[in-house]
């Protein structure tokens, strides 16, 4: 074997390394209700939360490709037990011979994210208004629900999975001058990582720096707690929120899309 190709190979096994250790964070910060495995597919459900992530099959292991028609129908039986939609999540832990394989079925690929990470210690975190995160997870569940305008019997659902989250959390939460809530967002510190999620800011305050100064209050917190690598997930088609992280330094680390099966 060549140097230049050990050495590709020995990036690359680095980089699965990556991966795997931000996946598995992931989904500690959002955690599913039911999990089960077929081989390393992680096979995620939750009855009273609709998101993507919380509903979907995770295959995490590139080797583990065998099987894979019979391990689909094994998958859609579960869904439909659910009453959930059949989704797989495709990372790069998905194995190429399943990716070929519902290519070739005609599954549709949509709801590319990008996975980014920075060092906190080289984060700008200067803030307009220094903000302490809330106690009452109630009010941040009912923060969270008007500002992203969810469906009102999906607070319980968010109620749950922000109690079953087991890593310290802090939930920030701002508001306008009467209490009305403007923005939300709350940080997962797992050891030396902090994940940022579920960040939003109501229509009509957006583009005022708002969600800047959230996440870096939030970042300012996790730091203080220990935190030294941020991590976060944001849609591929939302512009404005990858300029905000690319301005704060954050980087691309990968990619995933979801899997549907055709109609």
């Amino acid at each position: 074997m060549s140097r230049s190709m050990a050495t590709t190979e020995a990036e690359a096994a680095h980089r699965l390394a990556i991966v795997r250790r931000l996946e598995a964070a992931g989904f500690r910060a959002f955690p599913a209700s039911e999990t089960a495995y077929d081989g390393t597919w992680s096979i995620r459900l939750t009855a009273g939360y609709p998101a993507k992530r919380l509903n979907s099959v995770n295959p995490l292991d590139p080797s583990d490709h065998s099987d894979i028609a019979a391990r689909i129908e094994r998958a859609a039986t579960r869904f439909r037990a659910a009453g959930r939609p059949l989704l797989f999540r495709q990372s790069p832990l998905a194995p190429r011979d399943l990716a070929r394989h519902l290519d070739i079925e005609g599954w549709r690929s949509f709801g590319e994210s990008v996975v980014m990470t920075a060092e906190l210690g080289s984060v700008p975190l200067d803030v307009r208004v220094e903000r302490l995160p809330v106690r009452d997870p109630a009010r941040y569940v009912a923060a969270s629900q008007a500002v992203h305008g969810r469906a009102a019997e999906d607070a319980g659902g968010l109620r749950d999975i922000l109690a079953a989250i087991e890593p310290p959390t802090a939930f920030f939460v701002q508001e306008a001058g009467r209490g009305e809530p403007i923005a939300v967002a709350f940080a997962v510190h797992d050891r030396d990582l902090v994940g940022l999620l579920d960040v939003a800011v109501a229509r009509g305050w957006r583009r005022q720096g708002i969600a800047r100064d959230l996440v870096a209050n939030a970042f300012r917190y996790a730091l203080l707690k220990g935190a030294r690598t941020a991590w976060l997930q944001v849609e591929a088609d939302n512009a404005a929120g990858l300029a905000l992280y690319r301005a704060l330094g954050f980087a691309e680390a990968y990619r995933y899309s979801y899997r549907a099966p055709p109609v």
